[in-house]
């Protein structure tokens, strides 16, 4: 799915100077992928990914510089006649003449920078990467607690900002409050933000809404985090929930299947200390450590003859 993103804050987002603007205040783009003119350059047209932000490196300026200014001039009409969204430059390369000139002709914005050509390409795929991953929001917060990312869920009123609030005081981050909003940026990879407008605030009923970033620094306080287990928050009935923790319960979001934890909520229960726990124990378990299964085994054995 082709998305429209702005030349200016493309330029701006990764420190581009722009050379040719034209017109055109927006590309579409549908993938990450790169495309290094190389082959056009030499006359090969049979394919070429035009639908792909375009990179000119050492190895397509040199080549360029190389051969006939007739010869330039018509590949370069040739090339820039194609629907390309984008032209980047890397390496502070001086562009020919007739590349501008073919630019301007079919109206193409032209970016250069500073950096190597890897290096464009690799921070350049990577932006491409976040902003075309597929995105939903969830209702829920988000926290880092002791390097995991523990997404927290419930039915409103059931205390998830409450309990974000304490696991703050303890000394853990808070990435995102009632709303998170989740990127796909891989098969397996989801992370989770807050919205521009809420970030780094919190509502806690009978106060109001509080800046923890200004409370307690920024120190306990993230932009993003990888979403790696969900803790659900539960009032009702629990007589279905797993009291040794051998079975895994998943929920699936942007089908990519999270880890979760139902824990039930009563009075007098310190949900912070239970959530560093079930952090704590989700690094354990990641790492093939399960501890209900060494109970097991542990009673297996006295019962054996």
């Amino acid at each position: 799915m082709k998305k429209v993103l702005s030349v200016n804050e493309f330029a701006q987002d990764l420190k581009l100077e722009i050379l040719y603007m034209g017109t055109r205040e927006d590309f579409e783009v549908d993938t990450s992928d790169l495309n290094r003119p190389g082959l056009q350059m030499a006359g090969f047209f049979e394919y070429f990914a035009q639908e792909r932000v375009q990179l000119f490196g050492m190895v397509e300026m040199t080549y360029l510089q190389n051969i006939s200014s007739e010869v330039r001039s018509e590949r370069l009409d040739y090339y820039f006649s194609f629907p390309i969204p984008l032209v980047l430059i890397g390496r502070n390369l001086t562009p020919p003449d007739e590349l501008l000139e073919a630019a301007k002709k079919y109206n193409v914005p032209v970016l250069m920078s500073g950096l190597t050509t890897t290096k464009l390409s690799h921070k350049t795929m990577l932006y491409l990467d976040h902003v075309l991953a597929p995105c939903i929001t969830r209702h829920g917060g988000l926290m880092d607690v002791y390097g995991v990312g523990m997404m927290i869920t419930g039915e409103s009123g059931v205390g998830k900002s409450e309990t974000a609030l304490e696991l703050v005081k303890r000394g853990h981050r808070l990435v995102a409050d009632d709303v998170v909003e989740i990127r796909k940026l891989a098969d397996n990879e989801l992370v989770g933000k807050s919205p521009d407008i809420i970030r780094h605030m919190m509502e806690i009923r009978g106060m109001g809404i509080i800046d923890v970033s200004k409370l307690y620094g920024l120190g306990a306080v993230m932009m993003e985090k990888s979403i790696e287990v969900c803790a659900h928050l539960e009032i009702g009935d629990i007589s279905g929930i797993d009291r040794l923790g051998i079975t895994q319960e998943f929920i699936t979001i942007l089908g990519i299947q999270v880890p979760k934890i139902t824990i039930p909520v009563r009075p007098g229960r310190n949900l912070a200390i239970i959530l560093e726990v079930a952090a704590m124990n989700f690094r354990l378990r990641s790492m093939g450590h399960i501890t209900a299964n060494d109970l097991e085994q542990n009673m297996l054995a006295m019962l054996a003859p």
